[in-house]
């Protein structure tokens, strides 16, 4: 921003909530893949908390569609705009659902919530339907973590 406001650079700004899909890291500390991964080892699943709080997750799919709106935009839309899933899954939810999905046998184990975790992640993405074309995520949250398990499991 600093940029485009001293030299007049052309900027988009996207606000990306919990992206998921093939070829994440699996040990990049987020949710679905730590997840996935300590399913496929037959790990315990580590939740924290009781698990009801929620985050909003999008397939890669969408994330790259949004993108490439957002870059169509005419000059002087900059952002910020979210650009996130807004349906909510809570995070004990999201467990069985991986360990389900997996064939698994990995118990849940419930752990100490951090102190800062927030109890909800969803983000307004009214801006994006307005401004991208009515853009919304479309891949279904199943669909997405199946394609990203077969990923895993081919990888792991």
């Amino acid at each position: 921003m600093d940029y485009h406001r001293q030299y007049g650079v052309k900027v988009k700004v996207i606000r990306i909530f919990n992206t998921y899909g093939p070829r994440m890291a699996f040990n990049d500390g987020r949710v679905v893949s730590n997840f996935i991964a300590q399913s496929l080892n037959g790990e315990p699943i580590t939740v924290y908390g009781d698990g009801a709080q929620t985050r909003s997750f999008m397939y890669v799919d969408d994330l790259v569609d949004a993108m490439f709106r957002v870059m169509r935009t005419p000059d002087d839309f900059t952002g910020p705009v979210n650009i996130g899933n807004p349906c909510e899954t809570s995070v004990l939810s999201l467990a069985r659902k991986i360990v389900s999905m997996t064939g698994s046998r990995s118990e849940i184990i419930l752990r100490d919530l951090p102190l800062d975790d927030p109890q909800r992640r969803r983000p307004d993405i009214s801006l994006a339907i307005r401004t991208l074309g009515g853009w919304q995520p479309i891949v279904p949250l199943e669909v997405g973590l199946q394609k990203t398990i077969e990923y895993m499991k081919l990888n792991l």
